[in-house]
Parts: C-alpha cells; structure tokens; sequence
C-alpha cells in the first residue's frame, strides 16, 4: 500500500496542490487497517525517486500528517490535519475520554540525507506552535533521532516536546492499544516535562529515548522485549528499503553512462552525489540497532 501511496503522490503532482493533498488525504483515511500499518511503517523515509524541494517532495509530507492524524485516531484519540501551515503545527488531536489537546509535527528523511542538526526537527518551533494545547509531539522515524548527545534532546526538555517515534505508534497499533478510562495516555505526550524535574544540566543533551522507551513501555505494560521485537522487524523493512534505494541510484547511474561524454558523464555523477547517497544508505542501515 505504500507504494500505491507514491504512485498517487506523483500522479497527482501535476494537479492544484491543494486537490492534490486532498485526494492523497483521502487515500490515507480509507485504507484499510492491515494496509495502514504498511504505510505507517515506511512514511518515515523518503523515497529517492521523489526530488527535492519538488512538488513530489511537498506532497509526501502532506502524506505524512494524514498518516500521523490516522495514527492518533487509530489509538483513540479524535485528530485532523490543520489546513493552515505558515506558523503552525501539522496535525492537532484531542482526548475524548481526559480532554488533554496536543499538536503534532510529522518528520520522515531520506536515507541518502547526511548529518542532520537541530533545525531539521524544529523542536522549538513545534514548542512555540502549541498555543493553547497541552502538548506538542514530534514524530520522526526512531533510527534518524541522533544516537548520542544532540541540541534536539536539550531543546524537548527545556520546551516539553515529546519526541515521538513512528515505531511507537506502529507497537502501539499493532498491539490493539488505545486510550480508554483504564488507560491515559497522557504521560506519553508529557516525558519531556517529567524529565526536566530531573536530568543535570550537563546532561541536558544526552539521549534519552532509552529513557523514554522504559516509559513508554510502563504506560502500555509491556516489555523491552516486545519493543525490541518490533524495532528489529522495522530494521528488515528498512534494510529492504534500502536496497530499492540504491537500486534507484544504481539505475540512475546507468542512465548517466549512456551519455556520449566522458567528461559530461563524471561531471553528472559528482553533481548528483551518487556515491556519496549510496554510501549514505550502506552505512545507516549496517549502523541499524535496537539495543
């Protein structure tokens, strides 16, 4: 079914890009659960035959925030995507049963991207978009939050961000989890809040998803183990991905080869970084790990 989401996204690009959104919108909310998982579990990387800064590119992440609302109703809470972009979040959600509001920012990259830094996440920005809701969530794909110490993880703390995963999502719906009296889900959405009663200043930056995954877990009663078993099904999605990415550049190689210059030829293959994006995916998927 993803793929059936790309096929839409590039066959409506030529269309007003707000018909556009609407008709890659609908596609989200009507495809059946089983399916939605399939896209859920691959929004968060950006295929390479889409270019950037394209009309393509801007759809995707249109896509994106129809996935993350359907996620948010998925586990019971009432969602839509907000029409409105210049200097606000994405996506909004509401509990029905405890009537806490948040808002949310859906994040999905390519695997050719290299080294990303504190403004790809706009943790601030998410912070300053909240407004009157209880919470502001980031969504990102779980390998592509930085490993060791990053601003991003003092910006979520000083600004109560939750940084999210699409992983937790797809755990969550795959376990039949969603919000009830028994359950709120709540504590989720605030860790960032809880956590700055504690952490040291010179510990600001570290990583905490580790942290944040026990609280997670805590929250729904599960495992580490559970989670652990999801995150390694996701590695072999991603490594799958992996290889029809390079297999684009690949392809694309091949059709640079065919040029009659040689010059022309290598001038073309530095200019669009090929190796460098290959090397790129080789080295994020060999560095995949859910330890």
């Amino acid at each position: 079914m993803f793929t059936r989401l790309v096929e839409l996204i590039v066959n409506a690009a030529p269309m007003s890009f707000s018909r556009a959104s609407e008709e890659v919108g609908k596609y989200v909310d009507a495809v059946a659960a089983d399916d939605f998982v399939d896209v859920l579990e691959q929004i968060g990387t950006i295929p390479e035959a889409i270019g950037h800064d394209t009309t393509e590119e801007k759809l995707f992440a249109k896509a994106s925030d129809a996935v993350l609302s359907r996620a948010f109703r998925e586990i019971g809470l009432k969602s839509a995507v907000l029409r409105e972009r210049a200097d606000s979040a994405d996506v909004q959600a509401e509990s029905p049963i405890f009537g806490y509001t948040l808002v949310a920012d859906a994040k999905a990259f390519r695997m050719s991207r290299t080294a990303k830094n504190q403004k790809d996440f706009k943790v601030v920005s998410l912070s300053g978009w909240r407004k009157d809701a209880d919470y502001a969530v980031l969504c990102s794909p779980y390998f592509q939050y930085p490993k060791s110490e990053s601003q991003i993880y003092a910006h979520a703390i000083e600004h109560n961000v939750c940084l999210l995963a699409w992983e937790s999502l797809i755990f969550l719906i795959k376990r039949g989890i969603k919000e009830n009296v028994g359950l709120n889900l709540s504590p989720i959405w605030s860790f960032s809040q809880k956590l700055s009663q504690t952490v040291l200043l010179a510990d600001k930056k570290r990583c905490f998803l580790d942290d944040y995954n026990k609280a997670f877990l805590s929250v729904v009663a599960h495992s580490s183990k559970d989670f652990s078993s999801l995150l390694k099904n996701q590695i072999a999605i991603i490594e799958q991905r992996g290889y029809l990415e390079t297999d684009f550049w690949n392809n694309e190689r091949a059709t640079i080869m065919k040029y009659s210059k040689e010059k022309a030829i290598n001038e073309l293959i530095k200019t669009k970084k090929i190796d460098e994006k290959i090397q790129q995916i080789e080295k994020f998927v060999k560095g995949l790990c859910c330890e």
